[in-house]
């Protein structure tokens, strides 16, 4: 690896995350001037609940500074507080042939977190059945927006996101890859909308703030540096 920077290093072995300071689930001097908050401190789960609950199941389990669900029945969680305009970072990791997602936007409305929120794919692209469709693999908007392939690392490695909500455009990028540029509501939207399972969804995407929530798709899959930043 004769040549290669620090940061090619840590990037070719999967180390490459959101948290500039290198200490995982902390913010720097510059962020907290900047106004992001930490949604998780690697040590409690303050910042969430689960969907339609108050509390959180202990299958959502806190081990190292990481946060993992470790198996079905923990139950898609959300933020305490709901958000408009933002941009959210965390890190992922999935399990060999998982699957879950990040949604934005959501309320408790619906049956089900997903009833009403957009959402961003997490996925083992090379094992699970569903990234076949390109709009249903990592990093894409789901069943909406097709991520390119270069933004994805194997499983059970941890990858990075990043999610930007503001003036209603919709960015996503994935290991600093931009996988979705949308405006919302727009002519463009309307017929991706139409295109995809969320046609006839009543309510789809129609909120101006929401939650933001964690999927149990009933894989195991793994969270850290979760942070956000609320916009002006």
């Amino acid at each position: 690896m004769k040549g290669l920077s620090i940061l090619a290093v840590l990037f070719l072995f999967g180390l490459h995350s959101n948290n500039a300071s290198g200490a995982d689930n902390t913010l720097t001097d510059t962020e907290k001037s900047a106004g992001w908050e930490l949604l998780f401190d690697g040590n409690s789960l303050t910042h969430w609940r689960n969907y339609q609950k108050q509390d959180v199941s202990p299958l959502w389990q806190i081990n190292d500074g990481v946060l993992t669900l470790t198996g079905k029945g923990g139950g898609d969680i959300i933020t305490r507080k709901q958000y408009d305009e933002f941009e959210l970072r965390l890190d992922w990791k999935i399990a060999q042939g998982g699957n879950s997602g990040v949604f934005v936007l959501a309320d408790e409305e619906g049956k089900y977190v997903y009833s009403h929120a957009p959402e961003v794919q997490l996925i083992d692209n090379e094992r699970h059945a569903d990234a076949k469709m390109d709009a249903r693999r990592a990093g894409s908007l789901y069943d909406m927006v097709a991520a390119p392939s270069a933004a994805f690392k194997p499983a059970e490695t941890w990858n990075s996101l990043r999610i930007r909500l503001q003036d209603n455009v919709l960015s996503v990028w994935q290991n600093d890859v931009m996988t979705v540029h949308i405006v919302l509501h727009s002519s463009t939207w309307d017929k991706l909308v139409a295109a995809s399972k969320f046609a006839d969804w009543q309510g789809f995407a129609q909120q101006q703030s929401g939650y933001i929530g964690l999927q149990d798709h009933g894989d195991v899959v793994s969270f850290k540096n979760i942070k956000i930043k609320e916009l002006p």
